[in-house]
């Protein structure tokens, strides 16, 4: 299937294309066109246009639009929740709901300013998402306890 949003993509807009990717439809393709073009450009390429007001999958109250596609979706692995936590203070600047937000958000930030073309940044962002979803399953408890100062 096709999925379509706006073009320059941050947060929400890598956040949701790993998860699509990864947990409902493995054969996803994307596309970012103008956020004037999303709703004819995805009725003449029969795609899923997403993260945008009116789409089916978006923002609702304070949840952001990857929040939609786990409960849309029926999404329970615990480590998804946890990125779904950090994707939701960075997307909606509530560094407050995880302490790793502010980072995915400068991430995410330096990201759009190294890379003009959105599917180059999609690639990219989906190996910062595959490097998360491993902290998340696998290293969240680790803590860095090497002290260089004697």
């Amino acid at each position: 299937m096709k999925w379509i949003t706006r073009e320059r993509p941050k947060i929400d807009r890598i956040a949701c294309p790993w998860l699509i990717k990864n947990f409902v439809d493995p054969k996803a393709e994307f596309l970012f066109v103008p956020k004037e073009e999303v709703f004819a450009r995805a009725a003449e390429l029969d795609a899923i246009p997403y993260d945008l007001p009116g789409a089916e999958y978006t923002h609702e109250a304070e949840f952001c639009t990857f929040d939609y596609i786990l409960k849309k979706h029926n999404i329970t692995d615990p480590s998804i929740h946890k990125i779904a936590e950090i994707v939701r203070g960075a997307d909606t600047d509530r560094f407050d709901l995880a302490p790793e937000a502010a980072g995915l958000w400068a991430i995410s930030a330096g990201l759009s300013r190294n890379y003009s073309n959105d599917l180059e940044q999609l690639e990219i962002g989906l190996k910062v998402y595959d490097a998360l979803y491993s902290w998340a399953k696998y290293a969240q408890d680790e803590r860095h306890i090497w002290n260089p100062v004697i």
